[in-house]
């Protein structure tokens, strides 16, 4: 006889929906905000919701990331390194391929359903506050990048985690991220990107990134040009930073392309790591990995001694970058990559050519409007054989005809197809890249991190 009551799984079946529910509704909430390219150049209105918080950010140690290509995959390199080490760590990067969640990482997993809502409970009622005031002001409000980054450091002050590895989502002395203070900064190489809103020469912009860098900090530097060094350089001496500069006391010793990755022996603070395999593809990602072991040396030891090699080796064997030269599909084989500046097109172009031996490459490129599609398009054109240009779902996505005009002074009429949405595109280049029967061609999908997020999910990879 039923005594009326819920049973378990009942009980249980009704909290998952209210999760779901309330999960649905703050992502509604945050999305609702001004998009992330919609930067007001302060940190006021973040400091004033930091505060009316308790500065959550600054409850736990941080390395800070920035540069102009090359952040998330550090970040995901720095942090695989802190987890191998015993150190329970909270990750933040942007943008995300699949789910928002993403981009709040604890101990390499994106954040649960139940601590994002607990995030976005804890920034919710202050933040009212702060836009009112800012209203007042006659200031934007907070858009959707700083209430993830609010509620990241909510979420991770909470976990709690023992070090946040933070990627910067613009630039970086008033990206909202800067409201923490890194122990460790790292800057991976500049170049030319986000010209509206850095600066159109790489001194400007390495001004704009240098900002990150803090008093008595650890600054690493990555492989930089003259210009942007100069200005980096002058801000660590300026701050009193000590300074890691690849190339000088850090670097790439050696690499050898190898199956599924490479072997890469790398000189650090603390002594060299020899033959670690990596299994990301590219010279540039081994770059990023002398990066990253530089950063945790100078932040769990002041660089004075070398990690545990056996501890590194396993860290690094099982780093990933998803969407970063990644084979999503085989037969023909896909390759996504979210390139979206001329600097990560060349890199990806000598990179395909170092990593793959496909005897056709056909392209599938979108780009959004505010970036450079020539730059973009002549790195491209000495590996791809023909190109289908298209567009992805987002509003800032180029129009295929205005794309295919730049792809046509590039490649020729010729080797230019337009496709009007991204499916078709896919179809069209897997049927140009089987057209005949060559078993050795191939697809890539490249041009912005929304084609790579998209193509992950219309070939079943995420």
């Amino acid at each position: 006889m039923s005594s009326g009551r819920p049973d378990a799984e009942q009980v249980a079946a009704q909290r998952e929906a209210e999760l779901h529910r309330r999960l649905r509704e703050v992502e509604a909430a945050v999305l609702a905000r001004a998009p992330e390219n919609q930067v007001d150049p302060s940190l006021r209105a973040i400091r004033e919701l930091m505060d009316l918080m308790g500065d959550p950010q600054r409850t736990v140690p941080m390395i800070h990331v920035t540069g102009t290509n090359g952040k998330t995959s550090t970040a995901r390199m720095i942090e695989r390194l802190l987890r191998e080490l015993g150190i329970r760590t909270g990750r933040f990067t942007s943008p995300h391929l699949t789910d928002v969640r993403e981009r709040i990482a604890i101990d390499g997993q994106p954040i649960s359903a139940e601590a994002f809502v607990a995030a976005w409970d804890d920034v919710a009622p202050f933040l009212e506050m702060v836009d009112r005031h800012s209203a007042e002001l006659g200031e934007p409000v907070i858009n959707y990048f700083q209430v993830l980054t609010a509620m990241a450091f909510s979420a991770f002050a909470e976990a709690p985690v023992d070090a946040m590895v933070v990627e910067v989502g613009l630039g970086g002395t008033w990206d909202s991220t800067n409201v923490a203070d890194g122990q460790v900064a790292v800057i991976t190489p500049i170049a030319i990107d986000h010209e509206r809103l850095l600066g159109s020469t790489r001194a400007a912009i390495a001004g704009e990134k240098a900002g990150i860098i803090k008093a008595g900090a650890v600054a690493v530097l990555g492989l930089q040009e003259q210009d942007a060094a100069e200005v980096l350089l002058h801000r660590a001496g300026e701050v009193g930073a000590d300074v890691a500069v690849e190339g000088q006391q850090i670097g790439v010793l050696a690499r050898e392309v190898a199956v599924g990755g490479q072997v890469v022996t790398v000189q650090g603070l603390g002594g060299v790591y020899p033959d670690l395999f990596l299994p990301l593809h590219g010279e540039h990602q081994a770059h990023n990995l002398a990066c990253a072991l530089a950063a945790v040396e100078a932040f769990v030891g002041g660089g004075r001694d070398r990690l545990d090699l056996d501890l590194v080796r396993d860290a690094v064997a099982g780093m990933d970058s998803p969407g970063r030269l990644e084979v999503v599909r085989r037969s023909p084989t896909v390759v996504v990559d979210a390139a979206h500046n001329p600097a990560g097109a060349e890199a990806l172009a000598g990179s395909l050519e170092e990593a793959f031996a496909f005897s056709r490459l056909v392209g599938v490129v979108a780009v959004l409007q505010e970036k450079d599609p020539l730059g973009i398009l002549e790195a491209l054109e000495p590996v791809l054989d023909e190109i289908v240009v298209t567009r992805t779902s987002s509003s800032r996505s180029t129009p295929p005809d205005e794309l295919a005009a730049v792809a046509e002074e590039v490649f020729g009429e010729d080797r230019v197809h337009v496709a009007r949405d991204l499916p078709t595109a896919l179809d069209v280049a897997v049927t140009l890249a089987e057209r005949d029967g060559d078993l050795g061609a191939g697809v890539l999908a490249t041009g912005s991190v929304t084609m790579a997020a998209e193509v992950r999910i219309l070939l079943g990879a995420s």
